[in-house]
């Protein structure tokens, strides 16, 4: 064989290898990593659900740029954790398929054991027949301007045709219109309407 045409296998037999190990590199776990992959996906489940029952929903929000921002260094931030070093394509399928799990587990567990008061903060009331409920800004960490951006999200105009303003578990605004009919069944569960079902309208625009 001449000498050119074994350089030439020589090098088509590099190139396979080369790109064979890197093919490895990116795609392949090293079982050891399996379990470590799975306890952080845990691990960082856990303390997520921690942190939003301690500063409460708004974090879940995105009523700011700065809030966005935050928002995506959550998933960095978890997303790094959960993969490790190298990140790898096997690694990531681990650790969605734990988070999933977990997910399911503890919808599971809302549902059945009725525990679901400890695991998710409450929905608390906002706003309530055009009036601002300031306790309920504070406790929920939203603040005036966060009221205003969401009414207008919802097409609204004015302060007293919001009914009812709810800052639920997910991190959503729910807002009830007002002339709607109100069922006071829907704000059993809302931190605040036991209360304000009965007590007299606040200025609007007071912060």
């Amino acid at each position: 064989m001449a000498p050119g045409n074994r350089q030439g296998n020589v090098d088509d037999v590099n190139w396979t290898d080369t790109l064979m190990e890197h093919a490895r590199e990116q795609l392949y776990i090293d079982p050891p990593r399996i379990p470590i992959v799975i306890l952080a996906a845990v691990l960082i489940y856990i303390a997520f659900l921690l942190l939003v029952k301690i500063f409460g929903s708004r974090v879940l929000t995105s009523m700011s740029a700065s809030d966005a921002v935050i928002i995506i260094m959550f998933g960095a931030v978890a997303g790094r954790v959960i993969l490790g070093h190298p990140p790898t394509l096997a690694a990531g399928i681990i650790g969605l398929a734990t988070l999933m799990v977990l997910e399911a587990f503890f919808g599971i567990l809302r549902e059945k054991s009725g525990l679901g008061h400890l695991i998710d903060r409450e929905p608390i009331l906002l706003m309530f027949e055009g009036a601002i409920v300031t306790n309920a800004l504070r406790k929920s960490h939203f603040s005036y301007d966060d009221v205003r951006t969401s009414i207008r999200k919802a097409g609204i105009g004015n302060f007293a045709d919001v009914q009812a303003m709810i800052l639920e578990a997910s991190g959503d605004v729910s807002i009830i219109r007002a002339g709607s009919p109100l069922d006071p069944e829907m704000l059993k569960d809302v931190r605040g309407a036991k209360e304000l079902l009965e007590a007299p309208a606040q200025n609007p625009h007071t912060k």
